[in-house]
């Protein structure tokens, strides 16, 4: 008899928490069938044996469990999620998505695996969305916009048409990031911070940081 298959929210911090009620939610089917399991994970010695309710298993006992896992990694860093991900799928875990129940994804939306799409967070059509891409509450990404790999929206950031967001991203809660052009995409560059409430209005340098309205780097002098 095939063994329940695992599936693991890897962190049990503010966001994990968050996080867990929409996966149950998304999973509450084969839970009841008696063919998954929800647990959260956490690197090291679990602190607690339980979080709201779920087991709470260290990584090592959750990639040695001989059914099939799952994992989602509700953690903010991008590296980490990063670095998490390879132990993950190199000890032949796979990722799952959580899609909240109240998000909107329209026409042509192409979402990577292990993403977190949290709840009222609208995705429109055209979209294609790199792996493990957190839209934390109330974000939105508009027509014809191309995310990459371990990017991540802070609360109510609005992402405009035909941009182009690259890798490692962070982008912090309400930041505003102008649309592109049908010839130019507006581009943010790999590992490039967005500040909370930046209105980001030109395109931002890999590995920069910019806040402000209109946004720019902390160095940089009012034009």
């Amino acid at each position: 008899m095939a063994r329940v298959a695992l599936n693991g929210v890897i962190g049990a911090g503010g966001f994990g928490r968050e996080v867990m009620p929409l996966a149950r939610a998304q999973l509450t089917p084969m839970i009841a069938q008696g063919v998954a399991e929800l647990v959260f994970v956490v690197e090291g010695v679990p602190p607690n044996e339980v979080v709201n309710g779920f087991k709470v298993l260290s990584l090592d006992e959750f990639l040695a469990y001989s059914g099939s896992r799952y994992f989602n990694i509700a953690i903010a860093s991008s590296e980490v999620r990063s670095r998490l991900a390879l132990i993950c799928e190199s000890a032949g875990a796979r990722p799952f998505s959580i899609v909240s129940s109240t998000a909107v994804i329209m026409n042509e939306v192409e979402i990577g695996d292990g993403a977190i799409i949290c709840a009222f967070v609208t995705l429109l059509s055209n979209v294609k969305i790199g792996r493990f891409f957190h839209a934390n509450i109330y974000s939105y990404v508009a027509h014809d916009c191309v995310i990459g790999d371990f990017v991540t929206f802070a609360p109510r950031v609005a992402c405009n048409g035909r941009s182009c967001i690259e890798d490692h991203v962070y982008v912090g809660t309400g930041a505003i990031m102008r649309d592109g052009t049908p010839t130019a995409l507006f581009r943010v560059g790999t590992k490039a911070v967005i500040g909370m409430g930046a209105v980001v209005t030109r395109n931002v340098s890999a590995g920069d940081t910019v806040f402000g309205n209109p946004a720019r780097p902390p160095h940089k002098k009012p034009d």
